[in-house]
């Protein structure tokens, strides 16, 4: 899990454009961004900072910029050095905009990372909020399979040797699509999905016990593999237990924490003869149902209800 990078880190990324520099404060590129969002201290310039939110990066626009000039000299050096005493992780200068000398010296004093880019500050802001939602985001990794069954995210899991990647290779085989095999990538996505992926040098890859490693996209082709797909529901494989009671009719549903989400779970006893493929289908195919507002379980009680209530 990843609570927070330093202002180096934003630095040093390449991948979004950002072309940042640093123009003061670059002393502490050590400070930590711990917020996913970004603010403009429009507000705070002229003295209301009740909704500031020291965590957050701070973009300094043509707004704010033009703001401060329409001062006089001792009224903007006075806004200017109440905002950089309020502790901001680091402020973030956009369209390339000439930054006075009074606020590069504020930057150094208060130890504060300036930061300056040609972007407009709207694509700014749009690629910053991509890049924090990477970052902050809370991730784990677990030990499973998750494959796209009709649209549905099925993230199966269970003991080493119960069969996973062998159901999910069936799966495949039936027109389905494959995420990631042994090891998926987790990560919580607002208000309240996760998101499965696989490590980057084993995706596309199976291990398939006798047979060894292959590659889906290889095989099935660019239609049977996606990079990452939202979980819906988890089915749990396990070894048959003559000593335990499965359930038979659907009534009591059972949850599966991930990142502090519950998701629906299945649990399906593995045995020789059982098509494991077809039932996780049918699960998927159920979920869908669910989802639609209909619960074959409950639909099944009432009508039994109904029938007893008549005889």
């Amino acid at each position: 899990m990843n609570n927070s990078f330093t202002i180096k880190e934003l630095l040093e990324d390449k991948r979004y454009g950002l072309g940042l520099e640093i123009i003061a404060g670059s002393s502490f590129v050590d400070n930590k961004i711990s917020s996913a969002q970004v603010q403009k201290p429009g507000l705070a310039l002229s003295g209301f900072t009740t909704h500031l939110h020291r965590d957050r990066i701070q973009i300094l626009g043509n707004t704010e910029m033009s703001y401060l000039e329409s001062l006089s000299r001792e009224d903007a050096l006075f806004a200017i050095k109440h905002l950089f005493s309020l502790g901001i992780c680091c402020f973030i200068v956009s369209f390339g905009l000439d930054v006075p000398e009074s606020i590069r010296l504020e930057a150094d004093k208060t130890k504060t990372p300036l930061l300056r880019t040609s972007l407009p500050t709207d694509k700014l802001m749009a690629r910053l909020l991509n890049l924090l939602e990477e970052y902050l985001t809370e991730k784990t990794s677990m030990h499973g399979v998750l494959v796209d069954v009709l649209g549905i995210g099925v993230f199966i899991i269970g003991r080493s040797g119960v069969g996973k990647s062998e159901c999910a290779l069936d799966l495949v085989a039936k027109g389905h699509r494959l995420v990631a095999d042994d090891m998926v990538l987790l990560r919580k996505s607002p208000p309240n999905i996760i998101i499965g992926s696989s490590p980057d040098v084993i995706r596309y890859h199976m291990e398939i016990r006798g047979l060894g490693i292959i590659n889906i996209k290889d095989l099935f082709g660019i239609t049977a593999i996606r990079v990452e797909k939202q979980i819906d529901m988890v089915v749990q494989l396990e070894a048959w237990d003559p000593g335990q009671e499965y359930e038979r009719l659907g009534f009591d549903e059972e949850s599966y924490p991930i990142l502090d989400i519950d998701f629906p779970m299945v649990k399906l006893p593995v045995t020789p003869g059982r098509n494991m493929t077809t039932i996780i289908e049918v699960a998927a195919r159920n979920h869908i149902l669910k989802i639609m507002g209909h619960n074959p379980a409950l639909a099944f009680e009432r009508s039994l209800r109904e029938e007893i209530s008549r005889d």
